[in-house]
C-alpha cells in the first residue's frame, strides 16, 4: 500500500498549485510593503530607578531608615535578580534589577508591583521623606531630534513655540514619545538684604514663612442663595515679579512691603537644568519616537510634512534644524541590503544557467528565496 505521493497530487490539480503559488507570491509582496522598519530592534530593559529624597538627612540616616527598608521590601519579588543603591546626603538611588529569564510580557506587571511594595511602606518611612519616583522608561529612543534656537527672542517664549510644535507632532498617527530637551524652569529669586532685615528687628524665616501663607490656596468657603451655591474665591495669589514686589507683609504685628528687604528678579533654576546645544548656540530639543512595530520610512515622511507645516507658523528668529535623522539612516539601510541581496540572486542565476542549463537552473532558482527562509 502505497503512502501520499505529494508530487503526483501536485502534478494532477496544476491549475490549483499555481493558484496558490501566485497567491503566495501576492501575499509577500504586500507583506514585504507593510513591514515594520526601523534601526534597531525593540528589546525590554529589565531594570527600574527607585529615588527618593530627604532633605537635609546623613549619609547613614538615609541608608538605614530609607534606602533599607526599600530594599528589604523589593527582596519579597519572586524575579528581583539583585538591586544596587548610591546613597548621599538626602538622596538616594536605587536600581532594581530583574532575572535574566524574565519574560518581557511580565516585566510591565512587575513594574506595578514594585511600586505598589515601595507605597505600602510609605507609612514606615521618616515623615519629611518626599519625592519617591520611579522610572522605568530610561530606554527609550529617539529616531528623529530638531533643536529650536531663537534670535532676538527669550528662551521662554521659545519654550512656548517649542511646546507648540510638540502638540502639533503628537497628531502625527505613527508617534510616541516626545520629549522637549534643554528646557529650563522659571524661578522668582528673592536676594535679602541682611542689613536691611536686621535694621528693621525681622526674622527671615518669619518673612517667608508669612508669605507662603499670603501666596498658599485654601477654600474659602460657600454661599448658599437658595438653589444655587456660589463658590467664594480670594484673590492675592503670585502672578508676576510685580505682584511679588507690590505685597504687604505682616511681620510681629507690623506690616512692611517685601521689596524694602529684598531684592526681587525672575529667572531661571540655578544651578541649570541639563542644557541642549546646537552648535555652541542655547537651543530647545524635541526628541520624537515612533510607535512599536511602526515604519519609520512613512513616519519620516508624515514628520518632515509636519514640520513644514510647524515652521510655516513660526515667527522670525525661530530656527529649525534637524540634529538626527533616523529615517535617512534606515532608508539607506533597507537600500544597501536590497542591492546586494539582487545582486547575489543574479549571480546564483547566472553561474546556474551557465554551468546546469535553463531547467536545472530555473529550479535552483525557485529555490533560492526557500534557501534563504531556511
Amino acid at each position: 500500500m502505497s503512502g501520499f505521493n505529494l508530487s503526483a497530487w501536485a502534478l494532477g490539480h496544476r491549475s490549483f498549485v499555481w493558484y496558490l503559488m501566485l497567491l503566495i507570491v501576492v501575499a509577500g509582496g504586500l507583506s514585504y510593503t507593510r513591514l515594520g522598519r526601523e534601526e534597531d530592534p525593540s528589546f525590554t530593559i529589565k531594570a527600574m530607578v527607585v529615588q527618593a529624597s530627604w532633605p537635609g538627612a546623613t549619609v547613614e540616616e538615609m541608608t538605614n531608615q530609607v534606602t533599607d527598608r526599600i530594599e528589604r521590601k523589593l527582596q519579597e519579588l519572586g524575579t528581583l535578580d539583585y538591586t544596587k543603591s548610591y546613597t548621599t546626603s538626602g538622596r538616594t538611588t536605587i536600581f532594581v534589577n530583574l532575572k535574566d529569564d524574565t519574560p518581557a510580557r511580565h516585566v510591565p506587571d512587575i513594574w506595578v508591583q514594585v511600586r505598589n511594595k515601595v507605597n505600602d511602606i510609605r507609612g514606615d518611612l521618616p515623615s519629611s521623606v518626599q519625592g519617591v519616583s520611579f522610572n522605568d522608561q530610561f530606554g527609550d529612543v529617539y529616531g528623529n531630534i530638531y533643536a529650536l534656537t531663537a534670535d532676538g527672542l527669550s528662551f521662554r517664549e521659545l519654550r512656548d513655540y517649542a511646546e507648540q510644535a510638540r502638540s502639533q507632532i503628537l497628531k502625527i498617527p505613527g508617534a510616541g514619545k516626545v520629549d522637549l530637551l534643554g528646557t529650563q524652569d522659571e524661578v522668582i529669586h528673592l536676594n535679602f538684604s541682611t542689613r536691611h532685615v536686621a535694621g528693621l528687628g525681622l526674622d527671615q524665616q518669619a518673612v517667608l514663612q508669612s508669605l507662603q501663607q499670603q501666596n498658599a490656596i485654601t477654600p474659602s468657603g460657600v454661599i448658599q442663595a437658595g438653589p444655587e451655591q456660589v463658590t467664594l474665591r480670594v484673590s492675592g495669589q503670585f502672578t508676576s515679579v510685580e505682584s511679588v514686589r507690590a505685597v504687604n507683609l505682616r511681620v510681629n504685628d507690623r506690616f512692611f512691603r517685601l521689596s524694602d528687604v529684598a531684592t526681587i528678579t525672575r529667572g531661571y533654576v540655578d544651578p541649570p537644568q541639563p542644557m541642549f546645544r546646537y552648535n555652541g548656540q542655547p537651543a530647545i530639543g524635541i526628541a520624537i519616537g515612533m510607535k512599536a512595530n511602526g515604519n519609520i520610512l512613512q513616519f519620516g515622511k508624515d514628520l518632515q510634512a509636519r514640520m513644514r507645516e510647524v515652521v510655516a507658523t513660526l515667527p522670525i528668529g525661530v530656527g529649525v534644524h534637524l540634529v538626527s535623522n533616523q529615517p535617512a539612516v534606515v532608508e539607506q539601510a533597507v537600500d544597501g541590503f536590497t542591492s546586494a541581496l539582487f545582486e547575489a540572486v543574479a549571480i546564483v542565476l547566472v553561474v546556474s544557467f551557465l554551468s546546469l542549463g535553463l531547467r536545472a537552473g530555473l529550479v535552483v532558482a525557485v529555490a533560492i528565496p526557500l534557501e534563504r527562509r531556511a
